[in-house]
C-alpha cells in the first residue's frame, strides 16, 4: 500500500485552494474577496474537473441537444406551454438533463443522494426544454432551516424526510432571457410534483430510523448561489409568497475540494485508522465530515467551511407549515396547477419583460453550441446559470 505523505498532500491542497482565490494560513484559509465574481470563480476548478471527465459524453450528445435548441427569434412568449416530464434512468430525457446540467450551470454538479425526483420542464408548443428541476434528499442537520421552522433534533428525521432540496432549479436559453427561471420555480410547487412524491415514496422506510413516514412533501429548500437570488425575490402567486428567504448558510460544503484530491484525503484517513465507510451516510453530510477530519489531520481548522455563504429559500407546500411542524396540525395544502402558474407568470413577469427588453431575440442556438464545444477545455467560460 502506497504511503500518503501529509506534507505532500498538504502542499497539493494549498496549491488548489490558492488557485481558487483563497489566502492560506497555517491553520485556516479564507477568500481573498467576497464579491459575486470571486464567489463564481471559486467554483471554476470543480466545474473544470467535472466537465473534463464527461467531455466525450458532451461531444457525443451535442447533435441530439441541437435538435431541441430554440433560437430566441423563434420564441413566442404567449405560446409557451410547459409540461413537467419526469426524467427516468437511461432515457433521452436523462441525456438532455445531464448535458445541460453539466454545460449550463456555473455551480458544479454534485451527485444526488437519497430520494430523487428530476424533471425536464418541456415547452409543448416550441418543442424545446424550458429548464430543469432536480430534487433530492436534503442535508439532515441544517440550522438555518431547523431554527426557522422549529425543527428539533428529536424530530429532525421525521420532518426532513418530508421535504426535498432543489439542487438544480433554473431556466435554459433562450427562456432565461424572459425570466423563465421564475416559471421553473413556480412549476416546482405545482400539485404534480407533490403528488409524484406521495406516489413514489408511499410506504418507503427511512434509511436511518427504518420507519415509514407520511409520504407528504411539505416543503422544498434551495439556495442562491452567490447571495440573494433575483429569481426567488418577490416570487408571489395569488398574493402569497411562493419562496421565502429564511437566512444564510454557514458557508460549508465540498466544492473547494476536487474529487481527485478528496480521494487522496480518504486514503490518508484510512491510513491513519479513521472509519471511511461510505455506505449509508455517504451523502453530503458524510462527505463534509470526512473533509473536516482529513483537513484537521493536515492542521486546518475549517476543513469544510469554504466561506461562500448562500441565501437559503424555503418553498412551503402547505399554508400552515409552522403549525404542522410545531403543533402537529393537519396540513392545509396549496393547490396549484401548471396552467394557472404559467398564466400568472406570463402576465406578471414574462410579458412585461419582453415589452421593455427583447434581448432574448439575439440568442442563436448554433452559436451557443459552437462556443460550448470550443470552450470544453475551459468550461468556466460557458457558465451562465445559477
Amino acid at each position: 500500500m502506497t504511503i500518503i505523505s501529509k506534507t505532500k498532500i498538504k502542499r497539493e491542497l494549498t496549491k488548489v485552494l490558492r488557485q481558487q482565490g483563497y489566502d492560506v494560513g497555517k491553520t485556516t484559509f479564507t477568500l481573498n474577496d467576497s464579491d459575486r465574481e470571486t464567489k463564481r470563480s471559486v467554483h471554476s476548478l470543480a466545474k473544470v474537473e467535472r466537465i473534463d471527465k464527461r467531455k466525450d459524453f458532451i461531444k457525443r450528445k451535442t447533435s441530439f441537444i441541437e435538435k431541441f435548441l430554440l433560437d430566441g427569434s423563434a420564441l413566442d412568449v404567449q405560446k409557451i406551454s410547459p409540461k413537467l416530464i419526469e426524467v427516468e434512468a437511461d432515457s433521452e430525457w436523462e441525456t438532455l438533463f445531464r448535458w445541460w446540467n453539466l454545460v449550463w450551470w456555473s455551480l458544479p454538479y454534485e451527485r444526488a443522494y437519497g430520494r430523487q425526483i428530476r424533471y425536464v420542464v418541456w415547452d409543448q408548443y416550441h418543442k424545446a426544454p424550458i429548464g430543469l428541476i432536480g430534487l433530492q434528499s436534503p442535508i439532515l442537520s441544517w440550522s438555518v432551516r431547523d431554527d426557522y421552522l422549529g425543527i428539533t433534533k428529536e424530530g429532525r428525521d421525521y420532518w426532513v424526510n418530508q421535504s426535498l432540496s432543489a439542487q438544480r432549479l433554473g431556466a435554459l436559453p433562450p427562456y432565461n432571457y424572459v425570466l423563465g427561471g421564475k416559471l421553473v420555480a413556480y412549476l416546482m410547487t405545482a400539485d404534480t410534483v407533490r403528488k409524484k412524491f406521495e406516489n413514489k415514496y408511499s410506504g418507503v422506510k427511512t434509511l436511518m430510523q427504518k420507519r415509514k413516514l407520511p409520504s407528504d412533501l411539505l416543503f422544498v429548500t434551495t439556495t442562491g448561489a452567490y447571495g440573494k437570488s433575483s429569481v426567488y425575490t418577490r416570487l408571489k402567486y395569488e398574493e402569497e409568497y411562493v419562496a421565502k428567504f429564511i437566512g444564510y448558510s454557514h458557508g460549508s460544503g465540498s466544492f473547494h475540494i476536487p474529487n481527485a484530491l478528496f480521494d487522496k484525503l480518504i486514503k490518508l484517513l484510512e491510513q491513519e485508522g479513521f472509519d471511511v465507510r461510505r455506505g449509508y451516510g455517504a451523502g453530503p453530510s458524510r462527505k463534509l465530515r470526512l473533509i473536516t477530519q482529513s483537513l484537521r489531520l493536515l492542521g486546518f481548522e475549517n476543513g469544510s467551511s469554504h466561506g461562500v455563504q448562500r441565501a437559503v429559500y424555503l418553498f412551503p407546500f402547505v399554508k400552515n407549515l409552522t403549525e404542522v411542524i410545531q403543533a402537529e396540525a393537519q396540513p392545509k395544502w396549496y393547490h396549484r396547477s401548471i396552467k394557472g402558474l404559467t398564466q400568472y407568470w406570463k402576465e406578471r413577469w414574462a410579458v412585461p419583460r419582453i415589452g421593455k427588453d427583447q434581448t432574448y431575440k439575439t440568442f442563436i442556438g448554433e452559436k451557443f453550441i459552437e462556443d460550448a464545444l470550443a470552450n470544453l477545455n475551459q468550461p468556466e467560460k460557458i457558465c451562465r446559470g445559477k
